[in-house]
C-alpha cells in the first residue's frame, strides 16, 4: 500500500458509494413521504433495497406521481422485471 492514499483504497471507495446510496434513498423516501403522504413499512422497505440506479430512476419518477397508488406501480413494475437489485 505504498504510495496509496486513503481516498484510493478500495475499501475507501466501497465506504464512499456506500454512503451514497445511503443518502440517495434518504433523500427519495423523504421526497415520496412529501408528494404521496405516509409510506407504509414494506414501501420502505422497497425503496431501502433498490439499487442507486433504481433509486435513482425512481427520483425522477416520483416528480410525475400524484398518489401513492403511482409509488405501488412503480414498485410492481420493478418487481415484476426483477431489476430491483442490479
Amino acid at each position: 500500500m505504498l504510495g496509496t492514499t486513503l481516498q484510493e483504497t478500495r475499501v475507501y471507495q466501497e465506504a464512499k458509494e456506500e454512503g451514497r446510496e445511503e443518502e440517495a434513498r434518504s433523500l427519495i423516501l423523504r421526497q415520496l413521504q412529501r408528494k404521496c403522504g405516509v409510506l407504509s413499512p414494506e414501501q420502505v422497505q422497497q425503496v431501502s433495497t433498490l439499487s442507486l440506479e433504481r433509486t435513482e430512476e425512481l427520483g425522477e419518477a416520483l416528480l410525475d406521481f400524484g398518489a401513492i397508488a403511482d409509488l405501488e406501480t412503480w414498485l410492481n413494475s420493478v418487481e415484476i422485471s426483477g431489476l430491483s437489485r442490479d
